[in-house]
């Protein structure tokens, strides 16, 4: 008898052992929540708004986008670092908190690198740089020999160290001084331009566009390299300033420790995403260019950003504050 309830014990583990495993619930079994910290409207925002529909059908659970800005990103990112490892909470990374903030913030409580395991690239887009419409400056030019009169006389704001950089950079290829003059956001740095108490900035296409249609903004330069398709009508900053040149860009991390089947499922959904007919559709007249990659592409591209922007930064004499 002893021997019966052996070799039965024996048929019985290999199923009692998955059994564990068949209970487990598929992933995501919950709502996934998107941190993006940066201000509602901020290009990072704008971007995810258009995203969550489509990435929810493709994950089969509703996506919640939650702004948590301040520090210039560290805030929000930081806390999506932090949190469980269980693929439920993701983190957008930019240029600004992903590649500029190891060298523009003091103390950064976290690693881009070390603290998340990339899913993937999301997309590229432009800045403008914009004056009020009313400015005396007609162009670029015009902008770089006023400011070349009155030294260090001309404002420029910035919501993000991505902006804050570019000018920096604009303003070291033409050997001039500008005063710059920090935000919360970029929405909140395009409102001082219109209001007329900063001369110049560096806006984002889903903000600066439609104020340069109501009159209310001129477009001076554009930060792709090559004129843009989406507005050939603005001057790339390098035609007055060979060599320059900035494309800002945007991916997505989760916690480090994800489970690497939860990355790449994770990855699927969002590629899938990325290229839907309406998605594309959405972002193309908003200036956004999707990119579908795989997580360990946008590592090596996320290294290298990090590197090349540093040198950037160093460059223009921007230091951790």
């Amino acid at each position: 008898m002893s021997g019966i309830i052996g070799r039965r014990a024996i048929l019985a583990a290999p199923a009692l052992l998955a059994m564990p495993a068949l209970a487990q619930p598929a992933w995501p079994d919950r709502p996934i929540r998107i941190v993006v910290a940066f201000p509602a409207g901020s290009v990072t925002d704008t971007l995810m708004r258009h995203l969550s529909e489509p990435l929810a059908r493709e994950l089969g659970q509703p996506v919640i986008i939650e702004n948590r800005p301040g520090g210039n990103g560290v805030i929000g990112t930081e806390s999506a670092a932090r949190a469980g490892t269980d693929g439920h909470t993701w983190c957008v990374l930019s240029v600004t908190n992903g590649a500029l903030a190891p060298y523009v913030v003091r103390k950064l409580p976290y690693d881009p690198l070390r603290d998340f395991t990339p899913i993937g690239f999301l997309a590229e887009t432009a800045y403008i740089l914009v004056v009020r419409t009313e400015h005396p400056a007609r162009d670029l030019a015009g902008l770089i020999a006023l400011a070349k009169e009155k030294p260090g006389a001309l404002t420029f704001s910035y919501g993000n160290q991505s902006a804050h950089i570019a000018t920096a950079t604009l303003a070291r290829m033409a050997g001039i001084e500008m005063t710059g003059i920090p935000y919360r956001g970029g929405p909140e740095a395009l409102t001082d331009i219109i209001a007329g108490r900063i001369d110049c900035t560096f806006t984002d296409i889903p903000a600066g566009v439609p104020q340069m249609k109501d009159g209310r903004v001129r477009a001076l330069g554009i930060t792709q390299p090559e004129p843009f398709a989406l507005l050939p009508e603005i001057p790339p900053v390098g035609s007055v300033l060979p060599g320059y040149g900035f494309r800002f860009w945007f991916g997505m991390g989760v916690p480090a420790g994800t489970p690497a089947p939860v990355v790449a499922r994770a990855n699927a959904a969002m590629n899938k995403a990325l290229g839907s007919a309406e998605f594309a559709e959405r972002v193309a007249k908003l200036g956004y260019v999707p990119k579908p990659t795989e997580p360990e592409w946008f590592r090596t591209f996320l290294a290298g950003q990090i590197k090349e922007l540093g040198e950037r930064a160093r460059e223009v004499g921007i230091e951790p504050g």
